[in-house]
């Protein structure tokens, strides 16, 4: 992907979403996790990018917020959110992933989520 001009914080992360996303393919075997990350809410998703298919979809709009004393509301949610994806990945027999990140530092909530998977069951 060509550098973009307007040099802000999610033209950064585009590029670097395209960087990583040059080496990270889904498949059929081993589908893709990816992560977005936005200011209300936090979306994952699993993709097979072999057929261009979405298997699994979550957002944090459709998880209950719970209550955490060492979290925040949103690092929280967000390990709900890889709960709840993993949870639904099992159900189609989904056990392997490769994670994207998106483009995101993995920390806070992209880290969180990506916990939240593996503790439902989620291998990467």
């Amino acid at each position: 992907m060509k550098r973009l001009i307007i040099n802000n914080k999610n033209s950064r992360r585009q590029v670097r979403h395209a960087r990583i996303r040059r080496a990270l393919k889904g498949s059929a075997a081993l589908p893709r996790l990816s992560v977005w990350r936005g200011l209300r809410s936090t979306t994952a998703q699993i993709i097979d990018d072999s057929s261009h298919q979405t298997l699994v979809y979550v957002s944090s709009r459709s998880v209950k917020a719970p209550v955490s004393k060492d979290k925040t509301i949103k690092v929280a949610l967000a390990y709900a959110v890889g709960e709840k994806l993993a949870a639904a990945a099992l159900e189609k027999s989904i056990t392997k992933v490769v994670f994207d990140r998106g483009g995101y530092r993995y920390h806070g909530r992209v880290q969180a989520l990506a916990e939240g998977a593996r503790a439902g069951g989620l291998k990467f």
